[in-house]
């Protein structure tokens, strides 16, 4: 079985933990938990802590996640609440785990289950109610100062947020919620700001409110908090805004999704999550909220946004306060994109635009966060026309995402910039392959780009073609038997761990001939020599270094 499918999996059948708890057991199992058993400053010690086994050279499939079972704030309040960070998608074999597939299923497990929903079935009772805390109780528990919720960006943050959110709402026209995956300020003990505005024209929250606003009506919305990954992972997801990701979520976990009516809101929520606030937001006024860390790498400062009135939280007897990692990237927030994503993005090009040369679509992710820059990798002599076509796609598919796109050949490989840099600087010329494209919309941070005076919305689409149009000479690196035969003599001598990046080897291109060939292979076998008796026949006369003689000796 592959290391990335979780336990459960039977042949033929892969079953999704039930609940955010089974979740936490099968990474256990898998030696996947780090558990902090000692006192944890969650407003100056939590977070950074997790920060950096992405910043200190971890190997992706060696990120963890981490449960604090002594959480503590810096008023010396402790909680009696553990808080689970990096179980969603500290990595994407932790990703796959929290869908019983593995990671190379997940495309194609998404692409169905957004075309094959399984509508959510109501039921009277389950855990994420087991406890319901209103009105004089709610007041007397201390509202949202009850919840552990850590400080995200220490020394930034204006507030704890919550932030592995599924935000609910309810269009009150069609009657079908959304769920969004955003992030919420903690302002008092009943009262919460949420930011909805996440993408270009809005959110689905963000235009649920807009119709509550035009009603002159609070709208209610629910925050569930510690989901099924399987529920969880369709809140970042980009669907159609009369999707009900619960159905999406339903197909995922091939079962309907048991969902409870809220206790003082008309909403519908996951019966087994851990955490449920429930409340309505104000749409007649905003308030100030920010400034917060966010995930375009840059501190998000202050604006106005949704106010939210608490009037409920419900949960578990004994629940898991579950968070996200987010802000700078590689995090678990751009984790739980990436690995679906570019699925997504590979069979829009394939299938929708049918370019069949199109091999990969990757995302760039250390701190540019998946959206500005794309990397399409196409297989060698796909014509030019398809490669630009697919590089035009790619920008437009989503909104926000493809300002810089640039097309490689499937010798490069597209998850190493070094490589693709490479590309460039040798097999682009700017003159013909660059095009710049006005009148793209502003993606998110795009306001800390724009010059002074200029109009705030408004950006460009960059497209650079770097893919292989000839043939070429071999990348100048031993052969890949060489380099395979120096691993192994590295281990047998015990130098430290490597960490090899592509490309590691030497490969041909297509200009290499059979004479070339045969002084490469005498050369390795000692016989040199007989390389140059072979060029001594072929001497010539002239002052003329460096002539081909690629149709000498063929």
């Amino acid at each position: 079985m592959p290391n990335d499918v979780a336990p459960g999996v039977s042949a033929g059948r892969t079953i999704p933990p039930a609940d955010l708890q089974e979740h936490l057991a099968r990474l256990e199992a898998a030696g996947l938990i780090v558990r902090i058993d000692r006192p944890i400053n969650k407003d100056t010690e939590l977070h950074p802590l997790v920060r950096l086994q992405f910043l200190g050279g971890i190997p992706e499939d060696e990120r963890k996640a981490f449960l604090f079972t002594n959480v503590v704030d810096s008023k010396g309040k402790r909680y009696d609440m553990p808080v689970l960070l990096g179980a969603l998608s500290a990595s994407p074999r932790i990703y796959a785990m929290g869908m019983a597939r593995s990671v190379a299923e997940i495309g194609e497990a998404w692409v169905s289950a957004i075309a094959n929903p399984i509508q959510p079935k109501i039921v009277k009772t389950g855990p994420a109610q087991e406890v319901v805390l209103t009105g004089a109780a709610l007041a007397k528990a201390g509202g949202v100062s009850m919840l552990p919720v850590p400080v995200s960006t220490p020394g930034f943050d204006s507030a704890p947020y919550l932030t592995a959110t599924l935000c609910i709402t309810k269009d009150p026209e069609t009657g079908v919620q959304n769920i969004g995956m955003y992030r919420a300020a903690l302002k008092a003990k009943d009262r919460l700001a949420v930011r909805m505005v996440a993408r270009a024209g809005g959110a689905g929250g963000y235009l649920h409110w807009l119709k509550y606003r035009e009603l002159k009506k609070p709208m209610p919305i629910a925050i569930v908090l510690g989901g099924a990954p399987s529920v969880v992972y369709t809140s970042p997801q980009k669907l159609a805004v009369d999707l009900d990701e619960l159905g999406v979520a339903g197909a995922i976990a091939g079962k309907a999704i048991e969902t409870l009516k809220c206790k003082t809101i008309d909403l519908l929520v996951p019966a087994h999550s851990e955490i449920v606030i429930e409340g309505e937001i104000d749409t007649s006024v905003l308030e100030p909220e920010a400034p917060f860390g966010e995930s375009n790498g840059y501190v998000a400062l202050e604006a106005y946004n949704m106010p939210m009135k608490v009037t409920a939280i419900t949960h578990r007897k004994k629940p898991i306060f579950n968070a996200i990692i987010s802000q700078v990237t590689p995090s678990e927030s751009s984790v739980i994109k990436k690995v679906a994503y570019e699925p997504l993005f590979l069979a829009h090009l394939q299938k929708t635009m049918s370019i069949k040369g199109a091999r990969k679509v990757v995302l760039h992710e250390p701190l540019t966060n998946l959206r500005p820059v794309v990397f399409v990798q196409y297989e060698y002599g796909t014509p030019r026309a398809e490669v630009w076509r697919g590089m035009s796609g790619i920008s437009s598919f989503m909104a926000g995402i493809g300002k810089i796109v640039i097309a490689v050949s499937d010798d490069i490989d597209p998850s190493s910039v070094d490589a693709v840099l490479w590309s460039m600087a040798y097999r682009s010329n700017p003159t013909e392959d660059v095009h710049v494209g006005p009148w793209r919309g502003g993606g998110q941070g795009s306001q800390y780009a724009v010059r002074e005076g200029s109009a705030r919305t408004m950006e460009s689409t960059l497209m650079i073609d770097a893919t292989r149009k000839r043939a070429m000479p071999p990348l100048a690196l031993p052969a890949r038997q060489h380099m395979e035969r120096a691993q192994e003599l590295w281990t047998e001598l015990g130098l430290p761990p490597l960490k090899l990046s592509s490309p590691w080897h030497g490969y041909t291109l297509g200009d290499w001939t059979d004479t070339w060939e045969r002084f490469a292979q005498r050369t390795i076998a000692g016989d040199w020599e007989a390389n140059g008796e072979e060029t001594l026949k072929r001497q010539r006369g002239g002052l003329e270094p460096e002539t081909s003689v690629k149709k000498v000796d063929q």
